[in-house]
This record gives structure tokens, C-alpha cells and sequence, in this order.
């Protein structure tokens, strides 16, 4: 019996039996998807959309946070590589957050934390287990994820209470990031230097000023030296990605690695930004690398690494 901390509710220690035996990415499952409301502001329901498979279980939950230049697109967009993923056995659940253009950063960050410590409370609802919770963005939802996952107790993304369990946190197992904007600062002037205005007006609803692009920036936040969690981190890249800022993905993972963090690199080739939501042998590869990723974390964990 192997225990399984990361993750888990602050100050609690859980044990699973055959924690490697939870994920199996060779076993193929029926999935039935619903749309569940995570959280009630006033009048607004904030949704998300839970994909299950149907086994015995319980399943790893795996938290989704979608792109769209932080003001576009909604839990819908990755629908199908959602799909593919929970019919390996896995608990995926896709969240709504403030997009830019109706409210700025941090208001997402603050969106996605509550969500990380909603689902850690509620996994059992959907035959998931709240251990070792992993989160997986694309684009600037890879953004959003890894900030999230480095500040988990930052005041301003807390800053909505859960009053179900006040005592959990959003600290994350593991992040996967799919063509992630890991340098907003970067990219906002290699969007300028290529004429793309609504790129860069997407930048200014979210961010504000570059004042923001830097304060709210994975890349620059390890360089200034903060201290903050280091998940161990999957990055996903397009070799042949022209929207993110040349070396972006190789740039962070160097950064990140120095900090101190467990990070993994996989890049394809002919690959522009998006790339895996599009038939072929590279989606195929991801999904591959993804599923495998996620299988020797759990192995990691039992081994106690």
C-alpha cells in the first residue's frame, strides 16, 4: 500500500491500495459526459463539464483549463481530446473561467484555484479520487495552469473561500501543458513585432499593461528568483510554432529545471501552435506522451520519489 500526499487535503495523509494499478493508459473505457455547476455566483452558474469513464474506479482526475488568448472559447474546445484522454481511465474535467474581456487577471486565477479545491472535494461524485489531482492547459490556459500551480496559496487567487473544506488547497500532483504562453511578456512583443493587434488587444484585456505581463509571468517569476511550488511538469510543443515567442518552451524548461523542478520536454515536428487538435500522427503522439506521462507519475508516486 503506497501513500499518496500530493495533493491531497492540507495537513491530511490518505493511502490508496495499488496506486499504480489506478492508471492504466493501455485499458480503453466508455465515457459519458455532464455539465456540472462548480460554482454559484449571484445569479450566474459557473460550469463545468465532467467527462467519466464508466469502470469500477476510482479514477485520477485531471483538471482542464482551455485557450483562446485568455479572452475567447469555453470548456468545449478540447472536447475531444478530453474525450481520448478520460477513455484511458481517467476523470477529466473541463472548468469555465472569467475571460479577459469582462473581467482581468487575477479574476481566472481565482476562478481555477476554487475549481483545483472544489474537485479535490467533490471527486468522489464523479468515481474519481481526489489524490494526486494532475492540471492540463493549452495555450494560454497552459498559462493559467502553471501559475496557479506555482502559487496554490497566493492570497489573490484564494481569494474566492470554499466553505465546504476552508482547510484545502489547490496545489496540483502534476502539470501538463499543451503549446503553453509561459513568457505573456514575450509573446505580447513578438505579437507586436508581427502586426497581430487583436493579439495584442487580447493581451492588454487581460493583462492590463506590461506591468502585468511581467507580474503574472511563469518565465520571469522563476528568474526574479520567487519562491513557489514546482510540480513535476510535462510541456507539449509545436517545433514550428510561430505565435509563441522563439524558445519560449525551451527557455522555461531550462528555468525551470534550475529552480529545482522535474520537468520533461517533448517536441514534434512540422508542429504550429494548436497543433494536436488536428488529425495526424502528431496528435496521436501527444495523446500518446500525455497518456504515458500520467501513468509514471503514479508510479513515481508509489515508488515515494
Amino acid at each position: 500500500m503506497a501513500s499518496l500526499n500530493r495533493g491531497a487535503t492540507s495537513g491530511s495523509t490518505q493511502t490508496l491500495p495499488r496506486v499504480v494499478d489506478l492508471y492504466d493508459p493501455s485499458r480503453s473505457f466508455e465515457v459519458k459526459w455532464k455539465d456540472v455547476e462548480y460554482r454559484r455566483d449571484g445569479p450566474r452558474s459557473w460550469l463545468a463539464r465532467v467527462y467519466e469513464p464508466q469502470g469500477t474506479g476510482p479514477f485520477p482526475a485531471l483538471l482542464e483549463i482551455h485557450g483562446g488568448a485568455w479572452n475567447h472559447n469555453d470548456r468545449t474546445q478540447n472536447q475531444s481530446t478530453d474525450e481520448v484522454l478520460a477513455a484511458s481511465g481517467l476523470v477529466v474535467v473541463a472548468i469555465d473561467f472569467h475571460q479577459g474581456g469582462e473581467a482581468p487577471y487575477p479574476a481566472s486565477l481565482a476562478d481555477t484555484n476554487y475549481a483545483t479545491r472544489w474537485l479535490k472535494h467533490h471527486a468522489g461524485d464523479f468515481n474519481a479520487t481526489s489524490e494526486a489531482l494532475g492540471g492540463f492547459g493549452l495555450s494560454s490556459g497552459g498559462h493559467i495552469v502553471m501559475l496557479s500551480a506555482m502559487r496554490p496559496r497566493d492570497p489573490r487567487y484564494t481569494a474566492l473561500p470554499f466553505n465546504e473544506a476552508p482547510d484545502l488547497d489547490a496545489t496540483l500532483a502534476y502539470v501538463i501543458m499543451a503549446w503553453p504562453v509561459l513568457d505573456p511578456l514575450a509573446r505580447y512583443n513578438h505579437a507586436k513585432a508581427q502586426g497581430k493587434e487583436s493579439l495584442l488587444q487580447s493581451h492588454h484585456n487581460y493583462f492590463i499593461d506590461e506591468a502585468g505581463m511581467r507580474e503574472a509571468n511563469p518565465q520571469l517569476i522563476l528568474e526574479r528568483g520567487e519562491k513557489v511550488e514546482l510540480p513535476p511538469a510535462l510541456l507539449l510543443h509545436g517545433a514550428d510554432d510561430d505565435v509563441l515567442a522563439p524558445r519560449t518552451a525551451e527557455r522555461f524548461s531550462e528555468v525551470y529545471g534550475k529552480a529545482g523542478g522535474l520537468i520533461e520536454l517533448a517536441t514534434f515536428p512540422r508542429a504550429g501552435h494548436g497543433y494536436a487538435r488536428e488529425e495526424g500522427s502528431n496528435r496521436q503522439r501527444t495523446l500518446e506522451v500525455t497518456k504515458s506521462y500520467i501513468a509514471r507519475q503514479f508510479k513515481a508516486l508509489a515508488a515515494g520519489w
